[in-house]
């Protein structure tokens, strides 16, 4: 028996879920996969996995088991990659987790590039939601750090900061007309999440040694649409429902192409950082390493927003007018 490929296939299991998906994803038969994990309890002589017509599950060994064949594989890829570093061509399959919102408008249409320039390299991408910690299961961590930091033991690499902007279809503004004042938001049609209790926008691009600036805080009431799917309020926005709140590289191809518009440019609303994330580990396999050079030379890594100073309109200071302080309350909605 390959003790190492039964562990391979022991943990793709678990990965999956399933004998049949870790058949799959190793090109395996689903017998074959089967009749290794239970030669691995074999040899080991116990059970690793209860099965039932409906789920696995690890027994109290087998996560215990997991924990340290994870750790040697890890270990094991770690040493290939040493011995390799110098000479190979950068090979194998890189796991990636990432938010699905930077996957769909971001991710996706950089790797056909990426592809082209290293086409050993097979990726899978998992993005079941937001990513604000590494996780070790994966080579490489989309990070978002927002009015939180992020914090544990992980190597991270900035790619960008991404502001979030309001944009609406010129169709929408051409009939509902253009705010320029954020208390010219009300009355007007907006989509926003469900757990966001009041917006603050503050005169200005904000941070660094930027004076303070009017400040105008408003709360949501009724809104058009609220749902916390960001590909839902895009699609909206672009079918000229009202007015929402996208990250800058979501919004940003549709910017260019003038589907949407920014809606008070001179106005900044929230602010987050981007990060490639990565376990900490002695050696980086030579496929993460060059992965996460081509997010940073394709982002910038840099402390600006390249998606709004691509789209020609990054937060601008109000013209003619000095910073204040001026908070203002009001209620957005209709």
């Amino acid at each position: 028996m390959d003790r190492l490929h039964s562990m391979r296939v022991f943990s793709r299991v678990i990965e999956q879920g399933s004998f049949a998906g870790a058949a799959r994803e190793l090109n395996l038969s689903p017998a074959v996969v089967t009749r290794l994990v239970a030669d691995l309890e074999e040899h080991l002589g116990v059970r690793l996995i209860n099965r039932t017509t409906r789920r696995l599950s690890l027994t109290d060994t087998g996560e215990l088991y997991l924990e340290r064949v994870r750790h040697i594989l890890t270990e094991v890829e770690e040493a290939e990659a040493l011995a390799t570093a110098a000479t190979a061509e950068p090979r194998g399959h890189l796991r990636v987790l990432c938010s699905p919102a930077f996957a769909v408008h971001q991710i996706a249409k950089h790797l056909p590039a990426f592809r082209a320039a290293y086409p050993r390299v097979t990726l899978e991408l998992s993005v079941p939601g937001p990513v604000e910690a590494v996780d070790e299961n994966f080579d490489i961590s989309i990070l978002t750090e927002g009015r939180r930091p992020l914090d544990g033991s992980f190597i991270a690499r900035r790619l960008a900061r991404s502001e979030v902007v309001l944009c609406a279809s010129p169709e929408y503004l051409d009939r509902r007309g253009r705010p320029q004042h954020p208390n010219d938001l009300l009355g007007h049609d907006n989509m926003v999440p469900p757990f966001l209790r009041e917006l603050t926008f503050h005169a200005g691009p904000g941070g660094g040694d930027e004076p303070p600036a009017e400040a105008v805080t408003l709360a949501p009431g009724r809104s058009a649409l609220t749902t916390n799917h960001t590909h839902t309020m895009y699609a909206a926005a672009l079918a000229g429902l009202g007015i929402t709140g996208l990250p800058s590289f979501v919004a940003e191809d549709a910017l260019l192409s003038h589907a949407l518009e920014r809606v008070l440019p001179h106005w900044h609303l929230q602010t987050t950082t981007l990060y490639a994330g990565m376990p900490t580990r002695k050696h980086v396999p030579a496929r993460t390493r060059v992965f996460v050079d081509y997010l940073v030379k394709t982002f910038g890594g840099e402390d600006r927003d390249p998606w709004l100073l691509s789209a020609g309109c990054e937060t601008q200071r109000l013209p003619g007018r000095e910073p204040v302080q001026d908070s203002r309350q009001g209620t957005l909605g209709f």
